[in-house]
């Protein structure tokens, strides 16, 4: 039976985006109407989660009582909102800890949704897709640069298409802490601090600068705060330039502590972290040749809503993702298509009975384009070269999550299953995982001779045990597969899964 699908977007639909950040948590709930969002909720508290984080990876009590409680008040607003049109998003706080499914699962009960967390150029992505719909292209390349609790993100883009991604382990929480853990302010401790932090952007501040931007863009919390302080000081009317920050930061360093500034513009709540931030904006300024930025309402939040829509329609990023990866490494896409006709046709006979989803439909579908994507390297153990590929590398639209649950089924396809590639995975896709992993290897070993020819009529069924049902007939003009069938039962009687292989 095949599987269902979730419904296409209708006008009045409701939207949400939860961005779980390093100093700040968002969430945004819009009304989709005519092809446009329509913003009708907003909610945003400052739970400093990255004040929480050890040297080690660690989360304080404090800082995860802080993030669920606010996740708890986010979930009772989504609580009517279909799972499919709400994401969360999770960013370079939770990437660091030791034991992310520590936080997780929890943090996913208190909200009541899934919550994936992303790399950091999937983080810019999203951030460069959430400032163009707010700033719709003109036809110019722009910069657009992201300042946020954990991480900063630069991204040179045209249209609604980013170029370069860069994301950089500096935030505004984690470089006040690196460079004014004491909570001491002055001149040389800051040219020091810029003179370190200019040294990082030198990794990438040349190719920018080659490729170029016509104009530039800054989103999320520091920089708003900053252009709010240069509308104050009446330096800029909102915007934000070189001589703003030269005079912002001259009278920041006028306070001797943190704990002392008092400047126009500035909440009580940006105080403790408005130096790192400013620090960051600085040096970028200085390594980068700014002049002016424009300050964007949107920011990530906005762009996961847009990438919901995305997802649900003809352009869904993963899908171009997978289609390039496909012709960077010379897959054999007949083969591919293949293996995933068969995988998928299996998929809708025991989606019911496995409670399997749509969204991992797309996933095997995925996992069985790439399934041959190690052989680039070579074929002996190529599941396992494919698997780290998948694993490791910078695919942009998927989550972290994600493209561990492909690279495990690609891992899975052949010899003996490695269920700690299966286990890894948070505990809600571990079973959905394996049962997908199992129609792939099926389907692959199913067309291992690269024939094209058809194959006869398959039925799976799935009762606690596995009972494939093929044409006898076909089966016995095909004694590799009879073999290889053989010893699919073994591999998979040595992981406690009964395999039984009917032919009439």
């Amino acid at each position: 039976m095949p599987t269902s699908r979730p419904p296409a977007l209708q006008d009045g639909d409701l939207l949400a985006a939860v961005d779980i950040g390093s100093n700040s948590f968002h969430m945004v709930v819009a009304r989709y109407l005519l092809g446009q969002l329509r913003i009708v909720d907003r909610i945003k508290e400052h739970v400093r989660l990255a004040e929480g984080l050890d040297g080690s990876g660690g989360l304080s009590e404090e800082a995860r009582g802080r993030a669920l409680d606010c996740l708890s008040r986010f979930g009772q607003r989504l609580a009517t909102i279909p799972s499919q049109r709400v994401r969360a998003i999770a960013t370079n706080t939770v990437r660091q800890l030791r034991l992310p499914q520590h936080f997780l699962m929890p943090a996913e009960a208190a909200l009541g949704h899934n919550i994936e967390v992303v790399a950091g150029r999937e983080e810019a992505r999203l951030i460069y897709l959430g400032v163009a719909h707010g700033h719709p292209p003109r036809g110019k390349r722009r910069l657009v640069m992201d300042i946020g609790g954990g991480s900063t993100e630069f991204i040179i883009g045209a249209d609604f298409t980013p170029l370069e991604r860069e994301s950089l382990q500096m935030g505004c929480i984690a470089t006040t802490r690196r460079f004014f853990a004491d909570g001491k302010l002055s001149k040389k401790r800051w040219k020091d601090a810029q003179t370190e932090i200019t040294a990082e952007f030198q990794q990438f501040a040349v190719g920018y600068r080659s490729l170029g931007w016509q104009e530039a863009y800054g989103s999320s919390g520091t920089i708003k705060a900053i252009g709010e302080m240069a509308s104050a000081m009446k330096l800029t009317r909102g915007a934000i330039t070189d001589v703003a920050i030269d005079a912002i930061r001259d009278q920041l360093l006028e306070f001797d502590r943190i704990d002392d500034i008092k400047l126009p513009g500035l909440s009580a709540d940006r105080r403790p972290v408005i130096a790192g931030g400013l620090l960051i904006l600085d040096a970028a300024f200085a390594e980068l040749g700014l002049k002016r930025m424009q300050v964007s309402e949107n920011a990530l939040r906005e762009g996961v809503l847009y990438d919901i829509i995305g997802r649900g329609g003809d352009s869904d990023p993963r899908e171009a993702s997978v289609r390039a990866i496909c012709e960077r490494y010379g897959v054999d896409v007949a083969q591919a298509q293949r293996v995933e006709a068969t995988a998928l046709e299996l998929f809708d006979q025991v989606a019911e009975a496995w409670q399997l989803d749509e969204d991992e439909r797309k996933l095997l579908s995925w996992a069985a384009r790439l399934h041959e994507l190690g052989l680039v390297i070579a074929h002996s153990q190529h599941h396992q070269h494919g698997a780290y590929l998948l694993e490791h590398s910078d695919i942009a639209g998927f989550s972290a999550t994600e493209q561990q649950f492909v690279a495990a089924l690609v891992r899975n396809q052949r010899r003996g299953l490695h269920l700690k590639s299966i286990e890894g995975l948070p505990d809600r896709l571990s079973r959905s995982a394996l049962r997908c992993a199992l129609l792939l290897r099926l389907s692959v070993l199913l067309h291992r001779s690269h024939d094209t020819e058809t194959t006869p009529a398959l039925q799976l069924e799935v009762d606690g045990d596995l009972t494939l049902h093929l044409s006898g007939r076909w089966l016995h003009e095909h004694p590799l597969t009879e073999s290889d069938l053989d010893n699919e039962i073994g591999y998979l009687d040595e992981a406690g899964v009964k395999l039984s292989v009917l032919s009439g």
